[in-house]
């Protein structure tokens, strides 16, 4: 294993076995490259570091996920096509790829995506939106107000630092409807049984709007890449080969 860089710098990954790659993993929000390590190995592939995460610069704007999709085409376009294999956001992203560059991606393994929502996003409580704006008027300190947030924020949320809270709040609340229904690249989507952060059956639902989409649920799995669930992603990557 060694670093990779890719896009003339501007990306970092890990390499695992021989360049150039048949395999090209994205991992998902606060995590890095390194996620995929164990989970290829044995593959001539690399795992991307997003910018952000690990060893990455943080972009200089408030981007989606199209935003890096676009990065991660310029950075494997010199050997595509590619096997592409997203967790997570990284799933997220390889969706915006998938829909945008078929040429550049010769399979698609998602998992743990959050894709689709079953219910409509609920208003924030009253009293947060009223805090929203005490602090817009100068009523309520940016140090009080920064508490709230935390308070009504997930882990993630609250992990976030500067622009990259911005990029996750963009990310979060986009649509990937569209997309999905333009997918003709062959896909196989891989859930753990209880995942909560990206529901399993929302992710039956996102898997019945890729045309001809190859759905696996892994018993007794959640969300990360455990070596169960890791397991299935590889052999899901292996029938992509």
């Amino acid at each position: 294993m060694a670093v990779q860089a890719l896009a003339d710098g501007r990306v970092i990954a890990e390499r695992i076995g021989e360049f150039p790659p048949r395999v090209v993993a994205l991992h998902g929000w606060g995590r890095t490259g390194a996620d995929f390590v164990p989970v290829l190995a044995g593959l001539d592939a690399v795992s991307i570091h997003l910018p952000g995460f690990g060893p990455t610069t943080v972009p200089d704007s408030v981007w989606g996920t199209s935003e890096y999709a676009e990065l991660v085409a310029d950075a494997i376009r010199p050997f595509a096509p590619v096997v592409v294999v997203g967790h997570s956001f990284g799933g997220r992203v390889a969706v915006r790829l998938a829909a945008r560059h078929p040429e550049l991606i010769s399979g698609l393994v998602l998992t743990g995506a959050p894709l689709v929502r079953l219910a409509p996003t609920g208003k924030p409580k009253l009293s947060y939106r009223l805090a929203k704006w005490a602090n817009r008027v100068g009523i309520l300190s940016d140090t009080a107000m920064e508490s709230r947030r935390r308070q009504a924020g997930s882990a993630d949320y609250n992990a976030a630092q500067g622009i990259m809270r911005d990029i996750m709040v963009k990310t979060v609340n986009e649509s990937y409807v569209d997309d999905l229904a333009r997918i003709a690249t062959p896909t196989w989507m891989v859930w753990g049984e209880n995942d909560t952060a990206a529901p399993t059956a929302a992710g039956k639902v996102a898997s019945e709007r890729i045309c001809g989409a190859h759905w696996t649920v892994v018993p007794g799995e959640a969300h990360l890449l455990t070596p169960g669930l890791g397991a299935a992603v590889r052999a899901a990557v292996g029938e992509a080969i």
